[in-house]
């Protein structure tokens, strides 16, 4: 089972679309996936025709019992309407688990400890982080074994990956764990110049670490959105599905880097 978190320090950068995209031409290969949504505004739950208010469980329960068993997470689980794909849904309540659980001893690695429990009943879990760092983005990082970080092809999004990175030096000091990340432009219009040299700065300071594509500026996003698909359930023939195609053949031909 491959785990993968998806990052960043900043709101609005494409999170929840990356989530969505690419879980959804996995589960067009043949793939086993489950979704997890750890932001309180839960809105991978939500993109999933969920409403997280209304929901009798979500992933707040699952931190109420550190005892959780293979059958009590699997009561956390939900479907979908696509085949292979579940999720653990998100709740405001979320919101709270820095105050009450913030300062106890070993709760940054209990999602890694509770996911191995389902270790051989999917293929691949995606991560859905909140852009705040706290007792959520934390379990995220330390559950997974590689960490995709969406960058909005602008100047402030770009200030807010230098905070994503910061993040993760100090966490790979603090639990001697190296931290496989890759930096996905996304947002990208090769019309404006600011998002050309912002993507030109990207590369020269992150060398090594940034996709070598681009995700699009695309309305077809926001359609698949309000239709609750993953754009390549919605509609493949467009530039937003073939940029996620092309950046998940790159991730799994480099997934054992």
């Amino acid at each position: 089972m491959k785990v993968w978190t998806i990052a960043n320090q900043k709101g609005g950068v494409g999170k929840t679309t990356t989530v969505a995209s690419l879980a959804g031409i996995l589960v067009d290969r043949g793939f086993r996936v489950l979704l997890i949504d750890t932001d309180p505004h839960a809105s991978l739950t939500s993109y999933l025709q969920y409403d997280s208010d209304q929901l009798p469980v979500s992933l707040y329960d699952l931190f109420q019992d550190p005892a959780t068993t293979k059958a009590e997470l699997e009561k956390l689980i939900l479907p979908t309407e696509i085949d292979n794909l579940s999720l653990i849904p998100a709740s405001m309540s979320l919101a709270t688990l820095d105050r009450v659980l913030g300062n106890q001893q070993g709760m940054g690695l209990f999602l890694y400890k509770q996911l191995k429990l389902v270790e051989d009943d999917y293929d691949f879990v995606l991560i859905d982080c909140p852009p705040v760092l706290g007792v959520m983005m934390v379990n995220a990082l330390a559950a997974c074994e590689r960490i995709l970080i969406p960058v909005q092809t602008e100047f402030l999004a770009s200030k807010g990956l230098q905070r994503m990175v910061q993040t993760l030096g100090i966490m790979q000091q603090s639990r001697g764990k190296d931290f496989n990340y890759c930096i996905i432009p996304t947002m990208f219009d090769r019309r404006t110049s600011a998002s050309i040299k912002t993507l030109d700065e990207l590369k020269k300071t992150y060398q090594g670490k940034v996709w070598n594509g681009v995700i699009p500026i695309d309305t077809k996003f926001r359609d698949a959105s309000l239709a609750h698909l993953p754009i390549s359930h919605f509609i493949k023939s467009c530039r937003g599905s073939f940029a996620y195609e092309t950046l998940l053949n790159y991730l799994l031909q480099t997934e054992h880097n």
